[in-house]
């Protein structure tokens, strides 16, 4: 996916969309999984599974997968149950040492028709099942600010979000796993994402993910580097 412009990367999402055999995009990365050998005896692989916010990371900051080598993995406009479906092959047979999951904004904007944050949040805890079950660390990420949807004008999102975030944070600290808090790091007065972070109010421009940056990097690291390591 390296050096695809936005456009590039949209035009593709609509062509994947529009074929209904796909509905989770399976062919999507087909290709570029089929390209990848198994990672080295020392390698500490790292995937990053999402929707936009994570795909377009590549496109406005390229340099910080280029050179951690982190394995971007998001789709533009996907929901949870389709990541749910294309966990396995997009994550586990690529043989990760983390899993960074940063999902669910699309849910709340009804992408994949009406959900709840109950539906929404089991479908994050089974990749987080299933991940574990396969020995893959997991880092989750809360979901972004956003009080308004430009496609889904209608919705009142924020307090969703505050509610989705609330019972990903509580299940990470019952379970010791890291949770990255981009809310708090980018939220504004009115609980959305100011537009120096993101001119739609969803999608992060290259400030947007400076903040985000430094933030996973150091959630990572805790599984990467834990303290008291020699």
């Amino acid at each position: 996916m390296d050096g695809k412009t936005e456009q590039q990367i949209l035009e593709e999402y609509k062509y994947w969309s529009a074929v209904k055999e796909d509905w989770a995009n399976l062919a999507y990365y087909r290709d570029a999984n089929a390209s990848l050998n198994a990672p080295g005896e020392n390698e500490n692989r790292v995937v990053f599974m999402g929707n936009s916010i994570t795909e377009m990371w590549q496109v406005h900051a390229p340099p910080f997968f280029k050179k951690t080598g982190f394995i971007n993995r998001g789709i533009s406009g996907q929901t949870t149950p389709q990541m749910l479906v294309r966990f396995r092959q997009d994550v586990i047979e690529l043989q990760p040492k983390v899993v960074v999951i940063l999902a669910g904004t699309n849910d709340i904007a009804g992408n994949t028709g009406p959900t709840t944050n109950h539906m929404i949040l089991n479908n994050i805890l089974s990749m987080v099942d299933i991940a574990q079950s396969n020995r893959i660390h997991v880092v989750l990420c809360s979901v972004l600010p956003v009080n308004h949807y430009p496609w889904a004008p209608e919705l009142q999102p924020a307090q969703r979000v505050i509610s989705l975030n609330a019972s990903l944070k509580s299940y990470c600290k019952k379970h010791n796993i890291p949770y990255v808090d981009y809310y708090t790091a980018m939220v504004d007065a009115e609980q959305g994402l100011p537009t120096r972070y993101a001119p739609d109010g969803v999608h992060p421009n290259t400030q947007g993910y400076a903040v985000m940056e430094p933030l996973v990097m150091a959630a990572i690291k805790t599984i990467l580097e834990p303290k008291g390591k020699d």
